[in-house]
């Protein structure tokens, strides 16, 4: 990582009121805003943004253009987000931001997560421990992702989702949450996310319509278009997702190897 320059105008700003950790490295043009706290031995690459009182672990790498703790965005129509005062945005130590990843306030990381370039995390969402979240994915607001998930790229997480401990999402698995495609009133009623239970897995390209449930270490096969709930340990596939047998016992994953 290329230390920032002391001097000129790509010298790092650091506020005064803003506490940087002993190690901590701040590459060319990083800010760091009011009441943000870095911990120790982290490292900041080229013209990362941090916002107000957002805390980061220690031992944690951030890659160039990153924005850490963006408030959101209220569009005139929008349905779910919400302008209001949020909790700072926490990163848990060890966790690797690639470049031009955004995470907006009141989110929170765990430990050692990794998320890929161009990755987007919103206000509202909680990630488990040791999870993958892969380049250029969008986890919209007010969602839930366990410990070890890994979630592949280009995969796109509605809002009001959830997503179990040890879930594997395959590239470009789209989730959806209005059976209205944005008409007519009636349709803020009925706002649903994807719900995957413990150990679900999703093949690449499926699709899910709004207040599915994937049981645990159910799998979805690609290309499927998931209409009506998955039983646990079954496999579906097909548009509509039908499904053809039980997940076998060694795939299942209590049965992996830690």
């Amino acid at each position: 990582m290329i230390e920032g320059p002391r001097e000129g105008p790509l010298a790092p700003f650091v506020h005064e009121g803003a506490e940087v950790g002993e190690g901590t490295v701040l590459g060319p043009g990083v800010v760091v805003a009011e009441g943000a706290r870095i911990g120790k031995n982290c490292t900041l690459g080229a013209f990362v943004v941090v916002h107000p009182g957002t805390v980061i672990g220690d031992g944690v790498r951030i890659d160039d253009h990153a924005v850490l703790g963006k408030l959101p965005m209220k569009a005139a129509a929008s349905a779910v987000t919400k302008l209001r005062d949020l909790p700072p945005l926490e990163i848990g130590e060890g966790c690797l931001v690639g470049a031009h990843v955004i995470v907006y306030r009141g989110a929170r990381i765990g430990a050692r997560v990794m998320l890929a370039d161009q990755a987007t995390v919103r206000e509202d969402v909680e990630i488990g421990e040791l999870t993958i979240v892969g380049r250029g994915v969008t986890v919209e607001n007010r969602v839930t992702i366990g410990p070890r998930c890994k979630i592949e790229t280009e995969a796109y997480i509605t809002a009001l989702s959830s997503i179990g401990e040890g879930c594997f999402i395959a590239p470009e698995v789209t989730f959806t949450n209005d059976n209205f495609l944005g008409r007519t009133k009636e349709r803020f009623k009925y706002h649903e996310g994807v719900t995957l239970e413990r150990g679900a897995r999703v093949g690449a390209n499926a699709t899910f319509l709004p207040g599915i449930t994937v049981g645990a270490d159910a799998l979805v096969a690609a290309g499927s278009v998931v209409t009506r709930d998955v039983p646990a340990r079954t496999i579906v596939m097909g548009a509509p997702a039908k499904p053809l047998r039980e997940v076998p016992p060694e795939q299942l994953l209590d049965n992996q190897e830690p």
